[in-house]
């Protein structure tokens, strides 16, 4: 489709991860962001399939999820205030045991529409039943990059390698990248597997890192290293990659992450609930490395909202620095945009301009809380809300609005109620 956007504001993606706006239209031809400008010197328009009067709104880049188990919505608010070791393996890990392919299908959905009620127009999910929660993104028209979620229990390399191979190849929609889910539940025979799977395929390789005080520790007293100097040390890295949550990093740790251009997706809601910890980003932006944001599942987040998770970074960040000018509103929103999309490998999905895919959200700027207009990149982050996302795009299909008259629309091709139903269904099977 063709759809212009005017009367809007703008939001672009400028030098030194700022931010600024421009006021004027936006045009989504096909996929692909085709125009952006105040309207007046416009190149030649084509037939309009809509034409959507932003009324001063905002469209900014979407959010991009980077640490995901999107079919986890199942367990939410089932296994609460717990830590983390006894959550996963008392409650987690045996409930997970249940599902079949076609509940994760289902929960899957059921995480992509929270994802767009957030402005989330991407995530990087880790789980298993892998081709069904792939095939849930497909069929909803959302981007989804899967990461490998091989340990001791769960998947194999041939697994690994046949997702990668055709999930790569399924749809514009969807990437593949090798990863397990963490030291702890992996053998050495297996890393070392993952690793040469890795060099095969020219893969980054992301895993579930330092997560926890006793995970770092218990490694040292396996390895005599830390999980990161470990998959360093086995040669995981050599095509890139990252760890998910990073609380617990050593100087040694910091500078692999930094040679070797590594990703870092701090999870601040879920660390705080399992009492884990706080990453300490603030260093990890000093060394220049890569930050991005993630929710996590809903098991442990319980909420799939990156509005909560970019206040909580700058908040914990400004409380753990002792230091209220750490970092800044658009340090954060970088990250939960265009780092997140460093992280994720979509490179052509991480701002607003023309030749990049039109992933797009509208934020409604005429709320409570996003006025007075003092600086709107730091109402988003400080103040804003999921009640401010009034449009979701991805590859240039609507796939969610919530506009005044229209009410909560999903064009995902599902009823919202039949997938709740489905999984209230799933969740009192399993019990």
């Amino acid at each position: 489709m063709n759809i212009r956007f005017y009367d809007a504001k703008i939001l672009r993606t400028g030098e030194d991860h700022t931010f600024f706006v421009e006021t004027g239209e936006l045009w989504v031809l096909g996929n692909t962001i085709g125009y952006i400008g105040d309207g007046k010197d416009t190149p030649a328009a084509p037939a309009w399939d809509k034409e959507i009067d932003a009324d001063g709104n905002l469209l900014m880049p979407g959010f991009k999820d980077a640490h995901t188990h999107t079919a986890m919505t199942f367990l939410r608010s089932y296994a609460d205030d717990l830590p983390l070791q006894e959550w996963l393996n008392k409650q987690v890990f045996p409930m997970e045991g249940k599902l079949t392919g076609e509940d994760v299908y289902w929960t899957s959905i059921l995480g992509i529409m929270e994802y767009l009620t957030s402005g989330i127009t991407s995530n990087f999910d880790m789980y298993f039943f892998p081709q069904q929660v792939i095939q849930a993104s497909v069929d909803c028209g959302f981007r989804t990059v899967q990461v490998g979620a091989v340990n001791d229990f769960v998947s194999s390399m041939e697994e690994m390698e046949e997702c990668y191979h055709k999930v790569n190849a399924m749809s514009e929609l969807t990437s593949y990248m090798i990863g397990f889910h963490a030291e702890y539940t992996t053998s050495h025979q297996k890393l070392e597997q993952i690793a040469a799977l890795a060099d095969k395929l020219h893969s980054p390789v992301y895993l579930h890192n330092s997560e926890t005080a006793l995970e770092v520790e218990e490694c040292k007293k396996r390895y005599g290293m830390t999980p990161t100097q470990l998959t360093d040390e086995l040669g995981m890295y050599a095509y890139g990659g990252g760890g998910y949550h990073c609380i617990y990093f050593d100087e040694k740790d910091i500078d692999i992450f930094a040679k070797k251009d590594l990703s870092v997706v701090t999870n601040p809601a879920s660390n705080l609930k399992l009492a884990s910890g706080i990453a300490p980003v603030k260093t990890f932006l000093d060394r220049g490395i890569n930050v991005a944001i993630g929710t996590d599942g809903a098991a442990s987040n319980n909420c799939l909202d990156m509005f909560r998770e970019m206040f909580l970074t700058t908040g914990l960040a400004k409380i753990r620095e002792k230091d209220a000018a750490c970092f800044g509103a658009d340090e954060v929103l970088y990250m939960a945009t265009a780092g997140g999309a460093k992280a994720m490998g979509l490179a052509d999905c991480d701002r607003l301009a023309e030749g990049k895919r039109a992933d797009l959200i509208m934020i409604d700027l005429k709320q409570p809380n996003m006025q007075p207009e003092n600086n709107i990149v730091k109402n988003i982050v400080y103040s804003g809300s999921k009640q401010n996302v009034i449009l979701t795009m991805v590859n240039g299909r609507i796939l969610y609005e919530n506009r005044k008259g229209a009410g909560m629309q999903f064009e995902i091709g599902f009823d919202p109620e039949e997938i709740y139903r489905k999984v209230n269904e799933i969740v009192s099977t399993h019990r």
